[in-house]
């Protein structure tokens, strides 16, 4: 059998998979079993900040490797230290839990902000979460139930309670939901990825922190997806002029390795305290040595080089033959076409070019340092495969 064959005997069929395996890769670039060479723009899914077999991450990993792997969050390691002082240093953020996944960032932010709230008030009577319809905030029982789509809310119940959704760009409801329930937070992703790759205005963003405000809630910020340099800035919110007090983050903080992160403010940085959470593979040594070759190279120049790529692409796609709209920010970038997703999907591999869906859009997410030639060699492939 093949690699296919095998995978669809043995591995759990959660996933439709592309007719694909690749076996290698080096940048933007990969290569399947016969050979054939991709221009990736998906990144696993916003992993990969700088491609494929990145040199100067894959000698921070290796040399972990050879002193110490994995050890329990029983002792002191390096690059949990390093990389948490790096990640506070660069947020003004004062704390971070590790875990291993966005899901599980987004799982310590919901206890985070109900311990918080227990701690105010002595019992677990302001315990409800406010979410966003159209969010996506994982795949774990909780983070299903915070996320505020109807179609991920079957098959698993029942789900937890203390989530109530309200319509992005309704500050009116906003208000309604945080007057009417006994709340805790208020949990946004500034753009809603796997919603379509939405972006939240300005003006709504602003009703966010108004909300909290006046009634003395968290505000949470899944940037699990849009953090790490993706949307042109360090952190999306650092474009919205706000300080969050809850910040989740993983994909391409790892580089390719999992890592998750859950980033505390003032307000809540003595919140979680010994026994009260943990991981056994948050804070992996390997694992941070990886986000620490990551995160000291997302500097203004590759930001800048985030910028000007963006632009290139909504410039070039923006009302392109096939293209009813362009959204996103950075190089997280979400395309409305008039051909069916998965037929375009099918085109642009067949040519030679990944490319990713998010609801019925096309949606972009290509390493951060991906050469501007091979950018416009496969934009000019998608183009095709839009008209």
């Amino acid at each position: 059998m093949n690699i296919q064959q095998i995978d669809q005997t043995y591995v759990a069929s959660t996933y439709g998979r592309m007719p694909v395996a690749l076996v290698k890769g080096k940048g933007a670039l990969a290569w399947d079993e016969n050979g054939k060479e991709y221009i990736d723009l998906g990144a696993g899914i916003a992993v990969n900040t700088f491609g494929y077999s990145d040199d100067v991450w894959i000698q921070a990993v290796t040399e972990q490797l050879g002193k110490i792997s994995h050890t329990s969050n029983l002792y002191y390691t390096s690059p949990d230290a390093l990389l948490a002082k790096m990640l506070c240093e660069k947020t003004g953020m004062k704390k971070v839990f590790f875990g291993n996944s966005g899901a599980e960032a987004n799982e310590c932010a919901i206890k985070t902000a109900r311990k918080w709230a227990y701690d105010q008030f002595g019992d677990e009577s302001h315990s409800t979460i406010i979410t966003l319809k159209n969010s996506f905030h994982g795949r774990t029982i909780a983070t299903l139930a915070a996320t505020g789509q109807d179609k991920f809310h079957t098959h698993f119940g029942p789900f937890p309670g203390g989530f109530v959704y309200a319509t992005p760009e309704d500050p009116d409801e906003l208000e309604k939901l945080a007057s009417e329930n006994a709340c805790c937070a208020i949990m946004i992703e500034l753009v809603q990825g796997e919603g379509g790759v939405v972006p939240l205005s300005q003006a709504y963003v602003d009703a966010v922190v108004a909300a909290a405000k006046k009634h003395g809630l968290l505000i949470i910020d899944d940037e699990v997806q849009t953090g790490n340099g993706r949307t042109g800035t360090l952190y999306t919110y650092m474009q919205y002029g706000f300080q969050p007090d809850i910040v989740s983050t993983a994909k391409g903080l790892g580089g390719g390795l999992p890592i998750g992160a859950c980033l505390l403010g003032e307000k809540v940085q003595n919140t979680l305290t010994p026994g009260s959470h943990g991981s056994t593979f948050g804070g992996n040594p390997t694992s941070c040595a990886g986000a620490l070759s990551i995160l000291s190279r997302i500097d203004d120049e590759l930001l800048k080089g985030v910028q000007e790529k963006s632009k290139y692409i909504f410039d070039t796609l923006s009302g392109a033959k096939g293209v009813q709209s362009v959204t996103g920010l950075g190089l997280m970038i979400g395309i409305a076409c008039d051909k069916p997703v998965g037929e375009v999907l099918s085109v642009c591999l067949e040519k030679g070019v990944i490319v990713l869906s998010a609801h019925d859009k096309v949606r972009l997410l290509p390493p951060l340092s991906i050469p501007m030639e091979q950018l416009k060699k496969a934009i000019e492939v998608l183009k095709e495969a839009l008209a």
